[in-house]
């Protein structure tokens, strides 16, 4: 296999993540799959920026502790991640600012040069990589004229000085018989799924890690057609979107924790009007303000029972930037075809990643409404509790949604029986949800699967638990149907399973609460909550520990 990985660190305001895109762009167009991590504080200016990009000829998901190369701008890059090289790595650095070995870029000296401005020593040190690890000049500017649109012609100088001011320590050769891939964030591709899925309005108030999905619907509405709205909090946001519904419009918001908080008044409203809503959650951590910029995997119970009284609501828990396109299009699908909420639960792992797709994504098509019957019963009851819609205004019919219990028009009711009958309603929609999600998908088996020791896990974290099941020769189980439960494809998966171990980024181990009432217990928890997700090497240490 041919891999490599690449560091770049410097100070908010250095252009990190921009010159991070660069080089995994770079390895795009030599045909490798790659993975961009991202690790950023919540400052504007200052702090320590550092990005990983991985790429391989074979699919990656996860980061490797271990680099090739360092880019330092700052010399807190070098003083925190030198003893991270391989043996036969080096370090590219702002010289005379940073103090180290490796080969020295006077960066500051090149951007004066030709009158640039100071970040555009990012552009500097991503020539300087290309000439070093000896990647053709034309293949260089021509990713630089793309991405780089303003400003193009100082930046060419200023890259063009610095590939030649450095000496090649080593050879990236073009992956043989591939093609450039495409590159995009999980966030992107979550938004494409929603596309794909036929939503026609996003509503969200930006939050970190959810507001790549509003950004990059905002950049291509007009192209797509759909409505893209910023109202003034999370509330309006959910309130907004099921006006949208109710009148035929199909809505998705966007949010993560703090966000989702004020919206589960508007989550229980969708779940007893029965009007269709999809809910994009990427978490961070928590509680409150929390960590904004960090990952986390602690909101999977919040989102389980989030909103008072008993309704169904389908939950999918993407790993994977296919996974995200596929369901959240699927959920589009199922929120409208159940007239239920339908949640796309991501991390900032997940969601700010860069990706090149393994595949590509294929979704599921569900059978249409069923067509109503005259005059018109809103919450007419129905064998599988799924409702008929209507949309407003539609002559000669009363099409009334309520928050109250209602009977089948519409119309409040406190009636004993009317009340269990609308219970029980919404109950059967719940297990026909679950005969339409507990299907091949639903969970995904990797590593050796016939292994009796399974690493079980769900969400962004399955990249590395892959790796690692596959390095020690276990099971990998990981749900992506999280509610409701896939009970049966689940089992199936852990045919054989004696022993299983848990990873996942809380500090409670929320999947193991899950797998308690299903009736499963695992052996051991493998939790990490400072808010960075595991790389290969670590995670491998930690599994060989507890199953010895």
């Amino acid at each position: 296999m041919s891999e490599y990985s690449v560091l770049i660190g410097g100070k908010a305001g250095d252009g990190i993540a921009q010159a991070g895109q660069l080089i995994a762009s770079i390895f795009s167009e030599l045909g490798y799959y790659v993975y961009q991590y991202i690790d950023y504080p919540s400052l504007i200016k200052g702090g320590h920026n550092f990005c990983i990009i991985r790429a391989s000829d074979k699919p990656v998901f996860t980061h490797r502790t271990g680099v090739d190369l360092i880019l330092a701008l700052d010399q807190k890059t070098v003083d925190l991640h030198t003893s991270n090289l391989t043996t036969k790595g080096t370090v590219i650095y702002d010289s005379p600012k940073v103090k180290t070995e490796g080969q020295a870029l006077p960066i500051e000296e090149i951007v004066a040069q030709f009158k640039g401005r100071a970040i555009m020593g990012n552009t500097a040190i991503v020539a300087g990589f290309c000439g070093c690890a000896g990647i053709p000049w034309n293949l260089a500017e021509s990713v630089f004229r793309k991405k780089l649109t303003k400003e193009t012609d100082i930046n060419l100088l200023i890259a063009r000085e610095a590939f030649s001011r450095t000496t090649r320590c080593m050879q990236i050769h073009p992956v043989e018989g591939a093609s450039p891939r495409p590159l995009l964030s999980g966030n992107e591709w979550i938004g494409l799924g929603l596309l794909a899925g036929g939503i026609d309005a996003y509503v969200a108030y930006p939050m970190t890690p959810s507001s790549g999905v509003l950004h990059f619907l905002a950049s291509v509405a007009d192209e797509a057609g759909i409505d893209v709205v910023h109202p003034e909090s999370e509330i309006a946001v959910i309130l907004m979107a099921l006006g949208f519904a109710y009148a035929g419009k199909k809505a998705a918001v966007g949010t993560s924790g703090g966000g989702f908080c004020l919206m589960t008044e508007g989550l229980s409203l969708a779940g007893m009007s029965e009007v269709p809503i999809v809910i994009v959650l990427s978490q961070r951590g928590g509680p409150s303000t929390g960590l904004p910029t960090y990952t986390a995997q602690s909101d999977l119970l919040f989102t389980c029972h989030a909103g008072q009284g008993e309704f169904p609501r389908f939950i999918a828990a993407p790993a994977t930037p296919v996974e995200a396109f596929k369901w959240a299009a699927e959920s589009v699908q199922l929120a409208w075809r159940l007239q239920i909420p339908a949640f796309i639960l991501s991390d900032k792992t997940l969601s700010e990643g860069i990706y090149t797709p393994e595949t590509t994504p294929e979704v599921r098509a569900y059978p249409p409404l069923p067509s109503p019957s005259y005059p018109y019963k809103r919450y007419a009851d129905t064998p599988d509790g799924i409702s008929p819609i209507l949309i407003p205004p539609y002559k000669g019919e009363v099409i009334k949604v309520n928050s109250y219990t209602h009977d089948y028009e519409g119309i409040t009711s406190e009636d004993s029986e009317m009340s269990i009958a609308m219970v029980h309603k919404r109950l059967r929609k719940a297990e026909k949800l679950s005969a339409m999600t507990d299907k091949p998908g639903a969970v995904i088996c990797g590593g050796s699967v016939k292994a009796k020791t399974a690493i079980l896990c769900w969400g962004s974290p399955r990249g590395v638990c892959n790796e690692v099941a596959q390095e020690l020769n276990m099971r990998l189980v990981s749900p992506v149907v999280i509610s409701p439960f896939p009970a049966g494809e689940f089992r199936k998966a852990m045919e054989g399973v004696e022993k299983v171990i848990l990873v996942e980024d809380s500090s409670t181990g929320q999947l193991d609460k899950i797998l308690s009432l299903e009736g499963y217990r695992t052996d051991e928890l493998i939790l990490r909550y400072d808010g960075r997700p595991f790389a290969v090497e670590e995670l491998l240490e930690k599994v060989r520990r507890v199953a010895s």
